[in-house]
């Protein structure tokens, strides 16, 4: 009879189960899309099963086909794609930035330690067999995340490039080697070509400040724009050429209080002779107010466009949320030049691209309602495509409906507008928006046995924290669900993320829906929440006085999921877990610490367990400030590690231990806590690999063991 009941509970097991973790993530992650300026093409990148590979769509029928050919699960990702303006040539970075130690990732292990390298493929040219070789342009190696920093001459012949803190130049075409521009002090990056290539823009950091700086082809020299004692940087050329604008924001202070929040006020800045000066000056066209609203935004990079008629477009927070302004290059801060707003409303624009033409902006938001009244307010947890003229009226919606979409460019010719999107059960892949919606670029690259069908659509769940503060989640609840079961809360990383209502933007959690949407396949009610510290719920969300090591506010967030999961019928209250990646991480261990009486199992992938061992995760500032010693025991008491004593229930680690994010250490340094206190608990450790994982087999691999490890401690 024993036999029978164990042979029954493995077949409803086996029919509950739909599909693997291999199939849901089996479709190729998109990114790296560009268009080129004076031709009819558009190129991305697809990571499939860990091999990155170009992709490029041709007019007029825009039929997307693979470029390159590299295979396996490598480890060597693809990244700042740039295309000549006559779509002939494709320059890309490849490999990973470096260590602290200077080293690229290995997670394959090789006996030689792989490069990061720049190559060029051009389009039109194949060998004997059919394919497009790459050829190498030049070494990268670089030490921080996005330093990949691929910039085409506007002729077309010449590429800058960003690496071991300085900038490197070389042709296209390989006939002339590769050089340092300049030999300048500082760390120097953000380069930019004048629109007539005689000229390069760049930012050079010397610490505590930063300069704007102007390297000259004819006569070869370098010249520095209004230097000051404060930070300048993002220099953006206007149109034609002739004026150059950057931010400015205060230069470094010691002995700055490290508790409360500070205001980080800034300004936008104009050269009218960044061309032709020996000594350029600058003057101050806009100013922020020195106030926590006023601060310089965490995604300016992404919203500040120098556009056609002397129009200058940037984003603020000023009224609470992220909004596109605009303003004339001739304006004057000392007068009060008044700004244009170009999109109203409440919701966050998160980021932007000119227009070909430079006459309009198109860019990607939340916006749920004109009116405050109609409209679908599952919006606020995805993401459309708008365009707005520079000078101002009624911003146009490009995309609307149950889709997600990203990553806008403008054809060369401005006819058609191309981007990344996905859906609840579509993975995300490359579009062109026509008058009938979207059409894929590439359908072939999403494979048939995609489960799309098989997938859960979440539901937009709000609901209060404890102290009043409104909460939005994606409830995964399973197909036939009906009885009460075990539930599971995942918290994103960041914190300034926000999980959507369908396939991510964002590959670590592109892989995160993926789980999730696994975890709802192994019969879990799965509770994603968007805690405070994340985007797009406005400014005073994202900027809490008392979160992470000042207080740990959003904390309560995740017991208010919890709390909003015990109240469902269709939960076992006594059968929640839990699980996050890096800050996510370190909200499940936070989760095990101070609440294994309601959290009964948690996965932790590479979680903060110290903020006190970690200034780099705090704040930076000297240890010198008047309130170090306060603030160091309020960041420990923010920490899991401080309630140690409270943890009970048996915990998973997954981690890489070459991460450069979250040092191996913090999971090291807790799991010999927890074997003091005889916590049951299980690691998962891949060596060689990063913070975000670059071998598709670890990201299965550690989703793989969540699933069985909630099997085991939850079913």
């Amino acid at each position: 009879m024993k036999k029978l009941i164990v042979l029954l509970a493995l077949c409803v097991s086996s029919f509950a189960q739909k599909f693997t973790i291999d199939q849901v993530m089996s479709s190729p992650f998109p990114n790296q899309l560009v268009a080129a300026k004076k031709a009819a093409r558009v190129v991305w990148v697809l990571n499939d099963h860990g091999a990155s590979n170009l992709w490029i769509a041709e007019g007029p029928d825009w039929r997307g086909h693979q470029l390159t050919s590299y295979h396996g699960d490598n480890g060597m990702p693809l990244a700042a794609v740039a295309i000549t303006p006559d779509g002939k040539t494709i320059l890309f970075a490849r490999g990973s930035e470096t260590n602290g130690e200077g080293l690229i990732a290995n997670p394959t292990t090789q006996v030689k330690q792989p490069k990061q390298q720049v190559w060029a493929v051009d389009v039109d040219k194949e060998d004997s067999n059919g394919e497009r070789i790459p050829r190498l342009i030049g070494e990268m190696g670089c030490g921080f995340e996005g330093c990949e920093d691929i910039k085409i001459s506007p002729d077309g012949l010449s590429v800058l490039w960003t690496a071991k803190h300085k900038i490197w130049i070389a042709s296209v075409d390989g006939s002339k080697p590769v050089r340092e521009l300049n030999q300048i002090r500082g760390d120097n990056a953000q380069a930019q070509w004048s629109p007539d290539g005689k000229h390069i823009a760049f930012v050079t950091d010397r610490g505590d400040h930063s300069f704007i700086a102007v390297y000259d082809f004819e006569p070869e020299r370098v010249r520095y724009v209004a230097p000051s004692v404060d930070r300048d940087e993002l220099p953006r050329w206007s149109p034609d050429g002739k004026q150059l604008l950057f931010i400015r924001h205060n230069g470094a202070e010691q002995r700055v209080t490290l508790i409360p929040l500070h205001p980080d006020p800034w300004s936008i800045y104009v050269s009218d002779d960044a061309a032709t000066a020996e000594h350029p000056n600058a003057r101050e066209i806009w100013r922020s107010t020195n106030t926590l609203a006023g601060s310089l935004p965490w995604h300016v990079e992404e919203c500040l466009h120098f556009m056609a008629g002397g129009i200058i477009v940037f984003n603020s927070e000023e009224d609470g949320r992220s909004h596109l302004y605009s303003i004339s290059a001739s304006a004057s801060a000392a007068k009060k030049d008044k700004t244009t707003l170009l999109t109203p409303g409440e919701f966050d624009v998160e980021e932007s691209t000119a227009s070909a033409d430079d006459t309009e902006v198109i860019y990607t938001s939340n916006q749920w309602t004109s009116n405050g009244k109609d409209g679908d307010r599952n919006d606020e947890d995805r993401r459309h495509l708008w365009r707005v003229k520079s000078t101002g009226g009624k911003p146009v919606v490009v995309t609307r409906g149950e889709t997600i979409e990203w990553s806008p460019v403008d054809s060369g010719d401005g006819k058609d507008i191309f981007c990344i999107g996905s859906s609840a059960t579509v993975p995300s892949t490359a579009y062109r928006i026509t008058a009938k919606g979207r059409e894929m670029l590439a359908p072939q690259s999403i494979p048939r046995d995609f489960p799309s069908a098989d997938l859960v659509i979440p539901k937009q769940v709000i609901f209060k924290a404890a102290d009043g503060t409104t909460i939005h989640g994606q409830l995964f609840v399973p197909k036939g669900h009906t009885s009460a079961g075990p539930a599971i809360i995942h918290t994103h990383g960041g914190p300034p993320r926000q999980m959507m209502l369908g396939f991510h933007y964002s590959y670590y959690y592109y892989n995160a829906y993926a789980a999730n949407q696994y975890l709802a396949n192994l019969g879990y009610v799965v509770l994603s929440v968007n805690y405070r510290l994340g985007i797009m719920y406005g400014r005073a969300f994202r900027r809490v006085a008392n979160g992470g090591a000042r207080g740990g506010a959003e904390y309560q967030d995740v017991l208010a999921g919890a709390k909003y999961l015990q109240s469902l019928p269709i939960v076992d209250a006594k059968r929640i877990g839990l699980w996050g990646g890096s800050y996510g991480g370190y909200l499940t261990a936070m989760g095990l610490a101070r609440n294994s009486d309601i959290f009964k199992a948690g996965v932790d992938f590479h979680g903060v367990h110290d903020w006190s061992a970690i200034r780099a995760f705090r704040w930076d500032s000297s240890l010198t400030s008047p309130d170090a010693q306060a603030a160091s025991a309020l960041a420990l008491k923010s920490s899991p590690n401080f309630n140690l004593a409270g943890w009970k229930s048996p915990v998973l680690f997954i981690h890489g231990d070459d991460d450069r994010n979250v040092p191996f250490t913090e999971t090291t340094n807790l799991i010999q806590h927890l074997r003091k206190q005889n916590v049951e608990f299980e690691q998962l450790i891949f060596p060689d690999e990063i913070h975000d994982f670059l071998l598709w087999k670890d990201w299965v691999a550690g989703y793989r063991a969540m699933g069985d490890f909630f099997q085991r401690k939850l079913k």
